[in-house]
């Protein structure tokens, strides 16, 4: 299947487009940069020139395509107006094509609200967090689009040993005295790393019916305290006990969307699981970062 991949070169992206050339996909990806050109090429695809603030800029250049799949985000402060505009040109070229478009549209974890006593699935109200409450319009807005095959996919906190939203862990643990949590030690996140989760989406592009949810959860909740302690034991971090620091503190350093990193979840992927045959592989985050070289 021939698919675009819109945020190619992100940590979701990247590994999608990696995930779809090993399963045989033919692979088309959106490249705002020459550096991004070149790492798209160097991995197997084909870069197309354009910004996803501009899709009227690329649109008309694009070949015939079975799927889009849209894993971009920037954590800006126009990421609203952007994204909409985004789907204000994607939506009508997918409905209008001569065949039916699979369209795979990425939400968030941190649509929805603390876990507190019950682990959250598709069927749980989504509970924004205000700076992500936009992102529930604009799921009901893909997945109410006629002639598509629309699916969202919700993934948990992504990570790799030291990237993702492990980053800033890792970081912490070179540079500073402690590696900093938000919140509190015992916040759990769910987690699902970059390679496990890009197995999901070409699960989803393969297999799923349309309409259709998914939460990319491989593990239910993690205390972030756990992930800071594996951090500081690796690095020899002069403290091994994390450093708590507010919510306020972390939306002032880096904008209010980083409030989601002291949010309380856990997470079933139990559906994808059920109904695509997903199989995560790593389920042990604190024994990869013990082998980060």
């Amino acid at each position: 299947m021939r698919v675009l991949v819109l945020g190619g070169t992100g940590t979701i992206g990247s590994a999608v487009v990696r995930e779809l050339l090993r399963s045989g996909h033919d692979v088309i990806a959106l490249a705002r940069s020459e550096s991004a050109a070149r790492k798209l090429t160097g991995a197997g695809a084909l870069p197309i020139a354009g910004d996803i603030s501009t899709p009227q800029r690329w649109l008309a250049a694009l070949p015939p395509l079975g799927a889009i799949i849209q894993a971009a985000a920037a954590f800006g402060d126009d990421d609203q107006m952007t994204e909409r505009r985004l789907l204000q040109g994607l939506l009508p070229f997918m409905s209008s094509a001569s065949r039916t478009t699979r369209f795979i549209y990425t939400g968030g974890c941190w649509l929805f609200g603390p876990s507190r006593e019950t682990i959250t699935t598709e069927q749980t109200p989504f509970a924004p967090l205000p700076a992500f409450a936009w992102g529930v319009t604009h799921c009901r807005l893909v997945l109410d689009t006629p002639g598509i095959h629309p699916i969202v996919i919700h993934p948990a906190m992504v990570y790799e040993p030291s990237g993702g939203v492990f980053s800033r862990f890792h970081s912490d643990a070179i540079e500073r005295d402690a590696v900093r949590v938000v919140d509190a030690e015992h916040v759990s996140w769910p987690l699902v790393h970059s390679a496990d989760l890009a197995t999901l989406y070409r699960l989803a592009l393969e297999r799923s019916d349309p309409r259709e949810t998914y939460l990319g959860a491989a593990i239910d909740g993690l205390p972030v305290g756990r992930i800071a302690r594996a951090f500081a034991r690796r690095f020899g971090t002069r403290n091994r006990d994390p450093e708590v620091i507010s919510a306020h503190a972390v939306a002032a350093e880096l904008g209010e969307w980083a409030r989601g990193y002291g949010l309380d979840q856990r997470q079933s992927g139990e559906k994808a699981r059920r109904r695509l045959g997903w199989e995560p592989k790593h389920l042990d985050p604190e024994s990869e970062v013990a082998a980060i070289v």
